[in-house]
C-alpha cells in the first residue's frame, strides 16, 4: 500500500468514526452551554445503537431503525432531564448510573434477542460517487452513507439554530452562565435546560444508530466502547465552541482509525497502545486546553426558582 492509499484509508475510516462523535458532541455542547453536564451520553449512544438494530430487524427498514434509535436516546434523555433538572440530582452520578444501566440492559437484551437469530440487519451503505470517489486521498472519505450526510446536515442546522446569534442560543447561554439573572430576565431556565438535554439525547441516539446501521451493520456488547465519553471530552477540548469541537471529534476519529490502518500495512505497534491512543489524545487535549478556557459558570449547578426570592 502506497503512502497516498494509506492516508486515504485513514481519512475514510477516521471520518466514519468521527461522524457519530460529532453528532453526539453537538448535543452535548448545547446541554453543557445550558448548564447540564450530560455524562449519560455514552448510555444514550449505546441504547440508540441497540434500539436501532431492533427496529431495523423487526421492520426490515433501516429508516425505521434510525427513528427507533432516536426514540431510545430521547427516552434516556428524558430520564436524565428529570433527574438533573427537575429533581436536581447530582449530574455526574446520575449520568454514570444511566451509563451502567444502559450497558447492562443492552448486553442482556442483545443476548436475549440476537442469539441464534441470524437475522440480517438492514443498514445504510456507502454512496457510490463515481468519479468523485476516485479523487486522490479525499475521494474514499467522501463515500459515506446517506445517513452520515443527513446527520452532518442536521448538526449544521442545530449549530445555526443554537448559535449565540439566535434568541434560543442566547437563552441557552444565559441558563448556563447565570441562571438566577436569566430567570429575572424572563428566561425559563429549567425549560431551556430540559429541552437541551432532550436534544442531546435525540442526537446521541442518532449517533448510536449511525454507528450500528452505517458503520457496523450489527450490534455487539458495549459497541460504543467509550465513544460517549470521547464526545464529552471533545466539547471540553473544543472550549465549548462549535468549530473547535468539530476539530476535536475529527482528531479522535483519526486516532481510532489508526487502530486498524497501521496493523493493516504491517506497522508493528502494540495493540494496547493503539487501543488507548484516542483516550491518550483526549487526556492531552483536556490537560492542555482546559486551563486556558472557561466552562459555563452554572455548569452542573441545579437551578431552583425559589432561590430567586420571587
Amino acid at each position: 500500500m502506497s503512502a497516498e492509499q494509506l492516508i486515504a484509508a485513514i481519512l475514510a475510516s477516521g471520518l466514519g468514526f468521527a461522524i457519530p462523535l460529532l453528532v453526539a458532541a453537538t448535543g452535548e455542547l448545547v446541554s453543557e452551554r445550558a448548564g447540564v453536564l450530560n455524562m449519560s451520553l455514552e448510555g444514550m449512544m449505546l441504547t440508540g445503537a441497540f434500539s436501532s438494530v431492533i427496529g431495523a430487524v423487526e421492520s426490515g427498514s433501516a429508516v425505521v431503525g434510525l427513528f427507533w434509535g432516536i426514540a431510545a436516546g430521547l427516552a434516556l434523555g428524558m430520564v436524565q432531564a428529570l433527574a438533573s433538572v427537575v429533581l436536581r440530582a447530582d449530574q455526574i452520578v446520575t449520568g454514570l448510573a444511566l451509563n451502567a444501566l444502559a450497558l447492562a440492559g443492552t448486553t442482556f437484551g442483545a443476548r436475549l434477542l440476537f442469539t441464534d437469530r441470524g437475522a440480517e440487519v438492514p443498514g445504510f451503505d456507502g454512496l457510490d460517487l463515481g468519479a468523485v470517489g476516485d479523487l486522490p486521498v479525499i475521494g474514499p472519505a467522501l463515500g459515506q452513507s446517506v445517513l452520515a450526510y443527513v446527520l452532518v446536515l442536521s448538526v449544521a442546522v442545530v449549530a445555526v439554530i443554537t448559535s449565540r446569534r439566535t434568541s434560543w442560543g442566547i437563552a441557552i447561554d444565559a441558563a448556563g452562565e447565570d441562571a438566577v439573572r436569566a430567570d429575572w430576565a424572563g428566561v425559563p431556565v429549567n425549560r431551556v435546560r430540559f429541552a437541551s438535554v432532550l436534544l442531546a439525547g435525540a442526537l446521541a441516539g442518532a449517533a448510536g444508530a449511525q454507528l450500528a446501521l452505517s458503520e457496523v451493520h450489527t450490534f455487539t456488547d458495549n459497541m460504543t466502547a467509550g465513544a460517549g465519553y470521547l464526545a464529552v471530552v471533545a466539547v471540553i477540548a473544543g472550549r465549548w465552541r462549535a468549530l473547535p469541537t468539530v476539530v476535536a471529534t475529527l482528531a479522535f476519529g483519526v486516532a481510532q482509525a489508526l487502530q486498524y490502518s497501521l496493523p493493516a500495512v504491517g506497522v508493528d505497534v502494540p495493540t494496547g497502545l493503539l487501543l488507548m491512543l484516542p483516550y491518550a489524545i483526549a487526556l492531552l487535549a483536556t490537560a492542555g486546553l482546559v486551563a486556558s478556557s472557561r466552562a459555563p459558570s452554572a455548569l452542573t449547578r441545579p437551578f431552583a426558582r425559589s432561590a430567586t426570592g420571587r
